[in-house]
């Protein structure tokens, strides 16, 4: 198929990809969107490009020749077929779809584990975690920014030692990035929602009121 044929068939999986209800996901993160051009394949497939190709490889791609586009094209193709039969299945392009959507996760967890092993040794430890983010303003007890740092710190040892399956306050690199995005895991849900609980419930009353409710989403920037 040529390139705006398989541009339309890109665009039928990225729909498919993301129907499912809307996630109130980014209480813990912020997921950044596929793309900040509208999603309208009537005016073009933009939209599609940045979801397929990812936003940042998406630009490289819009200095390139036809002849150049089409070849570094054929080499991410290669890399979806994943059975080499080579053709695309609209599965093999949901699957490449979702491991875009996912990717901006894996690269924030190598970035943070680069400055959190502090010893190399290909584990990430509470206290090396705890020094390595907190070490520089826990001997401030009233920083000038009025931000209670040792409340963080002790919401961020909860997670990490629910995060850590072992109880041995070692993070592999599964277990940290379980611990930097827990809305991830399962087995992580429940922090989510406990956490979700004490940003919202402002008054700490154990219940979430219409207007703590309401000044949450005005917080958030979303729809009540």
């Amino acid at each position: 198929m040529d390139l705006r044929q398989f541009l339309m068939c890109l665009s039928l999986c990225t729909a498919f990809a993301l129907s499912k209800p809307t996630e109130k996901k980014d209480r813990v993160h912020h997921e950044p969107q596929l793309s900040d051009k509208v999603h309208n394949d009537a005016q073009s497939f933009d939209y599609d490009h940045d979801a397929f190709l990812g936003a940042e490889e998406a630009k490289t791609f819009d200095q390139l020749t036809p002849e150049e586009s089409k070849e570094r094209l054929g080499k991410i193709v290669s890399k979806i077929d994943g059975d080499k039969d080579g053709f695309v299945t609209v599965d093999e392009l949901k699957d490449w779809i979702k491991f875009a959507q996912k990717r901006w996760i894996y690269e924030d967890v190598e970035r943070q584990w680069k400055g959190h092993d502090l010893n190399e040794d290909g584990l990430v430890s509470w206290e090396e975690y705890k020094n390595a983010t907190y070490g520089y303003v826990l001997d401030d007890p009233d920083p000038d920014d009025g931000f209670n740092y040792k409340q963080m710190m002790v919401r961020d040892e909860r997670r990490f030692k629910m995060a850590d399956k072992d109880g041995d306050l070692i993070a592999t690199k599964e277990e940290f990035t379980a611990f930097l995005h827990p809305e991830e895991y399962d087995y992580m849900k429940d922090i989510v929602v406990q956490e979700t609980m004490e940003d919202i419930d402002k008054n700490s009353d154990g219940f979430i009121d219409l207007e703590e409710y309401i000044g949450w989403q005005a917080y958030q920037g979303g729809d009540c």
